[in-house]
């Protein structure tokens, strides 16, 4: 395990350990996921695009559908132009997918690949569409490779005459689980207003058993959709860190006006989304939605005894992450440390005044980390709680700490992608996950006389 991490701390420029992120292409990926019969298809060779396909179909617990360019030697000297053309021909005649969209890899990028210029030469059956991007996997994180996708379907798609939507808004949920596609769409729902989600994973990534396999299920935004995001009269996009440059986008291109808001983890946040919906449809809020706001502040309290006080260490993608300190901090913890492996520093920016806002001092907040150093800083300075993806549970077991799963990705656990963390009900969910750990920590350290049935 890692019971050898150093407690000495060094400062690295060019060395990721234990990193707290995954690759572009992961990213780009699971946005394609997101859109109604369409094959992703990674430009580059098969090893890339099998740990891609692995990565989300372990969270998920669902097939990641995928294809590859499949070079080899030939195609990294002399291009994979052939490849990928052969590949498009391929896909459509063997899977029949509406859309394919291609994303780049290492490989591809760095010998100068012209996707754009492929795809023009292509032959692309009638109603068919390919797209790209490029998601070079030696810069930014998956949470870029997402961005770069979104932003790559708006500028094959949308047409700015399109104005079908006009009554309508848009949601950008950002790189969120399905279980959260469904609580956002439910609360939109509730406040009477109409929408397209862009992208979405609900009814794809977690999808029945039937009994027969689909390789292209019933959700996702569809290619109408899409065509008409340019003619929405309003934007919602959720998480500065992966959704500012598509709203920026969106607005620059097609004057669509926009909110951009954090992800709608604890009251706070939630409470932002609600404002926001309530402006726009000029209604009430639903006794529904008051109910849960109401059911997830009396749980805090009820739970305070347990959670005041005690220091947690938050990591993972830069959005979720600024959610779950959000929420920490109302149920009275400390986040003690505070970690993102994607190298934006707007994430400190943002989590730094959070902090000031609770009037939190001595915590250490880190854009571009990794997991080794949040285990030297829990070697110097315990926490109560570690808050994150499953890569934390071997620090969680050297060092003896409760252990709470959030956030992507979850390989050793199952149900999470089918339920929120967005949402008051989300919120519920995150406090009872917290609070079990720190409780059952406390049992299982309790004296045989000091042990009760009520706590």
């Amino acid at each position: 395990m890692l019971d050898l991490t150093p407690k000495t701390v060094a400062e690295r420029s060019a060395l990721r350990i234990n990193p707290c992120k995954t690759c572009q292409p992961v990213g780009a990926m699971y946005a394609a996921l997101g859109v109604h019969r369409c094959m992703p298809h990674s430009h580059g060779s098969q090893g890339c695009c099998s740990y891609h396909r692995t990565v989300l179909s372990r969270h998920f617990k669902e097939p990641a559908i995928a294809s590859s360019s499949s070079f080899t030697e030939g195609a990294s000297v002399f291009g994979g132009c052939s490849n990928v053309n052969t590949a498009v021909k391929n896909i459509f005649d063997i899977y029949g997918p509406d859309i394919i969209a291609i994303h780049t890899t290492c490989l591809s990028e760095t010998i100068g690949d012209d996707l754009n210029s492929y795809i023009m030469d292509m032959q692309i059956p009638e109603g068919k569409r390919v797209i790209h991007c490029n998601t070079p996997s030696y810069v930014g994180s998956h949470i870029t490779g997402f961005t770069n996708m979104v932003n790559g379907f708006l500028n094959y798609y949308v047409d700015p005459n399109n104005k079908s939507a006009s009554d309508k808004i848009a949601i950008l949920p950002g790189w969120v689980n399905p279980g959260d596609n469904r609580e956002m769409k439910l609360i939109a729902e509730q406040m009477g207003l109409e929408f397209i989600m862009f992208p979405d994973h609900s009814g794809v990534m977690d999808a029945p058993m039937t009994g027969s396999y689909q390789m292209y299920p019933d959700g996702g935004t569809t290619q109408a959709e899409l065509k008409s995001l340019g003619g929405v009269k309003h934007l919602i996009a959720f998480g500065h860190i992966i959704s500012t440059p598509t709203a920026e986008l969106m607005q620059k291109k097609w004057k669509v006006p926009f909110n951009l808001l954090p992800l709608p983890v604890g009251v706070t946040f939630t409470d932002k989304y609600l404002m926001a919906l309530q402006k726009l449809s000029k209604r009430e809020v639903p006794h529904a939605l008051e109910e849960q706001r109401g059911q997830l502040v009396d749980l805090m309290l009820d739970s305070h005894a347990y959670t005041s006080g005690k220091k947690v260490a938050i990591f993972g993608d830069p959005d979720i992450v600024l959610g779950l300190t959000s929420l920490v901090l109302e149920a009275g913890m400390v986040p003690k440390y505070v970690i993102s492996g994607t190298p934006k520093d707007d994430f400190t920016v943002l989590v730094n005044k959070l902090l000031d806002e609770y009037h939190i001092t001595g915590s250490t907040v880190k854009a571009n980390a990794d997991l080794f150093d949040l285990h030297q800083w829990i070697k110097n300075e315990p926490v109560d709680l570690l808050l994150g993806s499953t890569y934390g549970k071997q620090i969680a077991k050297a060092e003896d700490i409760p252990f709470v799963r959030a956030g992507f990705p979850v390989l050793d656990r199952y149900g999470g992608p089918l339920l929120p963390t967005v949402g008051y009900v989300g919120g519920i969910r995150m406090i009872e996950k917290i609070t079990d750990a720190i409780m059952t920590r406390m049992e299982r350290d309790y004296s045989d006389e000091d042990f009760e049935i009520v706590m």
